[in-house]
């Protein structure tokens, strides 16, 4: 009945293009589609579900999923983070 965790393959070329594909793909839908800061997480996590089930991991949908959201949290940190960033920034 209990069955082992999944196994998952991955590297470091998986962080170095999909978190910035990410990121690129939230600036378009806020430049494109003019969506509003609180969909911004949504986007990242189901733009990095796209690209991990179907791009990084196509044999592996658990690793898929998994990743996939790992993907869209590392890339919603880093735009948020940015944002406190530039915020406190500009209160200099």
């Amino acid at each position: 009945m209990l069955e082992e965790f999944p196994i998952i393959h991955t590297n470091i070329w998986d962080a170095i293009w999909a978190i910035p594909l990410i990121l690129l793909v939230v600036i378009l839908f806020r430049l494109l589609f003019k969506v509003p800061e609180t969909w911004f997480s949504t986007i990242a996590t189901v733009t990095g579900l796209i690209l991990s089930i179907f791009i990084s991991h196509p044999g592996n949908l658990a690793a898929g999923i998994f990743m996939g959201f790992f993907y869209g949290g590392a890339a919603s940190g880093t735009i948020y983070s940015m944002k406190v960033w530039f915020v406190a920034y500009r209160k200099k």
